[in-house]
């Protein structure tokens, strides 16, 4: 395995692991509100603080040392090296076709819906 890619996958396991960590924190903190049983048991410090630091912290420990895991993150990483972004020129441009492109929808859509207005209060009336 490559030394970088190796720090990147490390990284996105651990941000993984913390957004886990923070995930089940705001479950509980919800379904205490919501579930007299969960309530009680947030009262606990060990379940309020203690269940997602060793959820987030399980999860990154199974990924990082998981063997499928890690190739696949090793695939994942080499491939997105293989992207070419497009120039600024590029963007520019596309950014603006995709706004003209807005534009002209929303008039033809604006005509339509008041077309149809009229239309059902010449029949209504």
């Amino acid at each position: 395995m490559d030394k970088a890619n190796s720090k990147i996958l490390t990284l996105s396991f651990a941000i993984a692991g913390g957004i886990t960590g923070l995930t089940v924190h705001l479950l509980i903190k919800a379904f205490s509100g919501a579930f007299g049983v969960v309530a009680r048991a947030a009262e606990n410090d060990l379940v309020r603080h203690g269940l997602p630091v060793v959820s987030g912290l399980g999860l990154f420990l199974f990924m990082q040392f998981s063997p499928r895991i890690l190739t696949w993150g090793e695939e994942v990483v080499s491939e997105v090296r293989k992207v070419v972004f497009p120039s600024r020129k590029d963007t520019t441009g596309m950014t603006i076709v995709v706004l003209i492109f807005v534009f002209i929808s929303s008039i033809i859509v604006t005509v339509f819906d008041f077309g149809s207005a009229w239309f059902i209060n010449g029949i209504i009336k």
